[in-house]
């Protein structure tokens, strides 16, 4: 075998200006879907480090049915506290779980004493949310990181619109489970920007408060975030947790509980997705390259050497051997588009760390993206590469091994 690896790279040297070509062509495609896997996959990963970490979590508990009504925020559908008292219990003593932070949701109106508007409200435990989402302090544009009670994160668009600024006393009116309406002062000590874009309506405001303008005895929680130590391994948390909550039943027997991921609360995860099939199909790209340039060189090297394949023929040399020799000429142009592919792929990734590339996503500016490069996608590329490469040559291979040696010897 290593006679017949280097009878074929003699044959590649011997033609050296059609072997560079389609090395060089085999290098080119692996250092674009290097490069394009490297950038896209990171930038896939910081935007869902920034959905995740800054509002939504990696999964979210809700009593069955609050999800499908949320753009009305049913104050009906919250958990009660004997509910939440038992999820926090396991999340508490859970491995996979991080940290996790008890919200209530609710919708209300906003009032600077002039002006009235709506708005969605979060009432947060802030130790626990910031443990839970930590880059939701990253999207204070200004004003105090710590919440306390009394006071209330505004977002920019209605901080705009009403012009309300930091030290502003505004008003926030509600109505509980029961219908009835009440209103309490908050002092503005945060305008926050939204992950999602500029339409965001969602302020922040202590628990204890929202459990006050709700008067709720004991707080009722709409939602539990969940951080989970190992996010590869989210499916997995998702579905031990849905098995740990299955005997937490309504009056019915029925069970109360749902456990959804952010990629079914989130619309990015659809674009998340379409990354992926890009990049598949980039990959497809790579292997149409490959077997295209791989399958004409080996054709052209078969008929261009057809009285040489009849001369080892008619000197005993079996089909096998014959039909090995031309398919190791295909790995070995393979290999080498590989390798030189991957070195010159991995030195790009490393130059564009070093000059850092930044993008504006939603209302967070100037976000650095650091390309990563898994090690797997640089093993899976080279092994596409190489089989394909392998794949190319078997036709041609088979058509020398099968010449009638005489016929060979006679071509012109």
């Amino acid at each position: 075998m290593f006679n017949l690896f280097k009878i074929a790279m003699r044959n590649l040297i011997r033609y050296k200006r059609r072997t560079l070509l389609t090395a060089s062509l085999i290098t080119l495609g692996v250092v674009f879907v290097i490069v394009f896997v490297s950038i896209s996959g990171s930038f896939k990963a910081m935007m869902i480090g920034q959905i995740t970490d800054s509002m939504l979590g990696h999964l979210q508990i809700h009593r069955k049915g609050y999800v499908a009504s949320i753009d009305n925020l049913p104050l009906n559908l919250n958990l009660p506290p004997q509910a939440y008292r038992k999820i926090a219990a396991r999340l508490a003593t859970d491995p996979r779980v991080a940290a996790f932070s008890p919200r209530i949701k609710f919708g209300g109106m906003f009032s600077n004493f002039v002006e009235t508007t709506n708005i969605r409200l979060n009432g947060i435990d802030p130790e626990r949310e910031l443990q839970t989402t930590p880059l939701l302090t990253a999207r204070i544009a200004e004003g105090e990181t710590a919440l306390r009670r009394g006071e209330l994160w505004v977002p920019v668009l209605l901080a705009k619109g009403l012009k309300v600024k930091l030290g502003d006393v505004v008003v926030i009116v509600a109505t509980n489970a029961d219908g009835s309406v009440n209103g309490k002062q908050f002092t503005v000590s945060a305008i926050l920007e939204s992950v999602t874009g500029p339409g965001g309506r969602d302020g922040y405001l202590h628990i204890e408060d929202a459990a006050d303008i709700l008067r709720m005895s004991e707080a009722e929680i709409s939602e539990v975030v969940v951080r989970l130590k190992q996010f590869d391994r989210l499916d997995e948390a998702r579905q031990h947790l849905i098995r740990e909550t299955a005997d937490t039943v309504d009056k019915q027997g029925r069970p109360m509980l749902e456990v959804h991921s952010w990629e079914q609360l989130s619309p990015f995860f659809n674009i998340a997705s379409m990354i992926d099939v890009m990049t598949f199909f980039i990959k497809i790209m790579l292997v149409a390259i490959v077997l295209i340039s791989i399958m004409n060189v080996m054709i052209m090297a078969v008929y261009e050497r057809i009285r040489e394949i009849g001369t080892i023929a008619a000197i005993g040399t079996p089909p096998g051997r014959i039909r090995t020799l031309f398919i190791m000429e295909g790995f070995c142009l393979g290999v080498i588009g590989a390798v030189v592919g991957n070195l010159i792929g991995i030195g790009l990734v490393v130059v564009l760390n070093l000059i850092g590339i930044e993008f504006d996503f939603g209302q967070q500016k100037g976000l650095l993206l650091t390309t990563t490069l898994d090690p797997m996608d640089v093993l899976v590329v080279s092994v596409i590469v190489i089989a394909v490469a392998v794949a190319a040559s078997l036709q041609p291979a088979f058509k020398a091994s099968r010449m009638e040696p005489i016929q060979a010897l006679r071509h012109v």
